[in-house]
């Protein structure tokens, strides 16, 4: 029998290295800001589907600083420690309250948006934030649209009577 709290350690980790590859092994570089485009985001909600709130937050928010640290964004390390952290806690808090996982994941995206643009704008210029501001929205809409399928795929497998 295994022990549930090692279980949800171990489901953490494993939700942790898959937005880490995510984030880190599909990248498109924003050289104005420094930072990346990725698909990260589609583990990060699907995080919050596996592990709930706390841990679903803590591993979008570490897996997502993670790679920022490894391929050398320094300077979003912090900022996406919160943003991801908040984002993922949105799309949880919203499913707590009985509505669906794609509105949820909606408003953390929105959530993501803004938050990075005001970000961009306080480290660079408003014209910059701007910039970013089109690439960023399709990552969000990507990592949405990948969710949905993974979403989908994994509502047929016996996947969520594991974790349980």
């Amino acid at each position: 029998m295994v022990n549930k709290k090692t279980k949800k350690i171990t489901l953490t980790a494993l939700m942790i290295t898959l937005i880490f590859i995510g984030t880190f092994s599909i990248r498109f570089p924003n050289p104005t800001t420094g930072g990346y485009f990725h698909i990260g985001d589609s583990m990060i909600f699907t995080s919050v589907i596996i592990l709930g709130k706390r841990n679903g937050s803590i591993a979008g928010a570490l897996g997502g600083a993670l790679a920022d640290l490894l391929c050398g964004a320094t300077i979003w390390i912090i900022p996406t420690l919160f943003i991801k952290f908040i984002m993922a806690w949105i799309m949880a808090s919203i499913i707590d309250k009985n509505f669906s996982s794609i509105i949820g994941a909606i408003l953390g995206g929105f959530f993501q948006i803004f938050a990075y643009t005001i970000v961009e704008a306080f480290l660079f210029t408003w014209p910059a934030a701007w910039g970013a501001l089109p690439g960023l929205t399709m990552q969000t809409i990507i990592g949405f649209l990948i969710f949905i399928v993974l979403f989908k795929m994994l509502q047929t497998t016996k996947l969520f009577n594991y974790i349980e």
